[in-house]
């Protein structure tokens, strides 16, 4: 399987030219607090939209090594960037558990259709006619003023029983309402998705633990067929990386200029001050790479995977997602006034490096008791 740093496919490439202009709206971006409609077009024409989409609706049947590596590409100039082009292609993804007829409408008129939601079953739906009929109120849902489709989790009643189910809502039938405010990620546009009444077709669900255990269809792409939670982490932890390679070059520059110019004579840190910090954070940065890179190897063989592979990609993504975030800590803390100026991007990956750590996939409760009861055969 190819790593990370392989140009394997077009999104690979094309994520060069995104990084490009996502880094120009950067700013304006925060300002407004959602990415620019030019930047997620860039993103939509580079594949992200299509990469896990099959390829009889027009899609890539991408891997997981090559998203990998245009993610990464891109969060290094603008992480909030990389992160809704990483959940384009996670939450496409996900539709591939529709129902033929569901995956058929929403792809309809081609696989470059931006769907934003979540897993987080906070809606309330019962069955109605042959559907079910939905409301709810979901907050962060990433450049959701953007899209095209959601969807949203909620917990449905049937009869006498519940059930947690996934449902997919053109954008027609569910409203925005602006309430991101976090320090950082500030362009991903993590805004209320709300839906009141929303009449929803059998076709157009299924159940949550279809999604959770990787129960696709015998037809669907491999990539399918893999557990959330084996590949969760990853969609969440690239932009990170993203961020620590960004800062990385930024500081390098910083470093170089202090290191050619450093005289003992002058105040301020020793020569091995850079030297060391250099060597440290650059290393941490390798690891959590070379741990990423493992995962997404792992992905890629879906069902061919171990259960204890599967457990220990949750456990190396909340872990390099630690590590990195450690490194982007270390060389923030390592800058000086001059990154930490409100006018320099350093502090901007340091932000949003930290407000991304922040989600609940990357902690370490959850990946670490999957892990031991894995690792250690005990009952689940």
């Amino acid at each position: 399987m190819p790593e990370l740093t392989s140009p394997e496919s077009g999104i690979a490439r094309a994520a060069h030219d995104v990084a490009t202009l996502a880094a120009h709206h950067a700013e304006r971006a925060e300002e407004e607090r959602q990415l620019s409609p030019e930047v997620l077009d860039a993103i939509m024409a580079a594949g992200f939209g299509r990469h896990f989409v099959g390829s009889q609706y027009g899609g890539a049947d991408g891997t997981f090594a090559a998203l990998s590596a245009a993610v990464a590409v891109i969060g290094a100039k603008c992480p909030a960037a990389a992160w809704c082009a990483s959940l384009a292609a996670s939450m496409a993804r996900m539709v591939g558990y529709l129902p033929e007829e569901g995956r058929k409408q929403v792809w309809q008129d081609g696989p470059d259709v931006l769907v934003v939601g979540g897993v987080s079953p906070i809606g309330r739906a019962h069955a109605e006619r042959d559907g079910w009929l939905l409301s709810g109120t979901w907050p962060y849902i990433s450049a959701v003023a953007h899209s095209d489709w959601a969807l949203v989790c909620g917990v449905a009643k049937s009869g006498t029983g519940y059930e947690p189910r996934l449902f997919a809502i053109p954008r027609a039938d569910y409203r925005v309402k602006r309430t991101w405010s976090d320090v950082g990620m500030r362009a991903t546009g993590s805004d209320t998705l709300i839906a009141e009444d929303v009449y929803v077709p059998a076709s157009l669900s299924f159940p949550l633990a279809e999604l959770l255990e990787g129960t696709a269809s015998s037809s669907a792409p491999r990539c399918h067929s893999v557990p959330l939670t084996t590949v969760n982490g990853l969609f969440f932890t690239l932009p990170i990386l993203g961020a620590a390679e960004g800062t990385l070059d930024l500081w390098s520059s910083y470093a170089e200029q202090k290191i050619r110019t450093w005289s003992a004579k002058q105040p301020g840190p020793a020569r091995g001050f850079y030297e060391e910090t250099l060597a440290r954070t650059s290393g941490t940065v390798d690891a959590a790479r070379l741990l990423l890179e493992r995962a997404a190897r792992v992905a890629d063989r879906g069902t061919e995977a171990t259960p204890l592979e599967r457990a220990r990609n949750q456990r190396d993504c909340i872990l390099a997602a630690d590590l990195l975030v450690t490194a982007v800590n270390q060389l923030f803390r390592a800058s000086g006034t001059t990154g930490h100026s409100v006018y320099h991007p350093l502090q901007r990956l340091w932000r949003d490096a930290n407000s991304a750590a922040g989600h609940v996939v990357l902690q370490p409760g959850p990946g670490a008791a999957a892990y031991t009861t894995s690792a250690l055969g005990l009952d689940g």
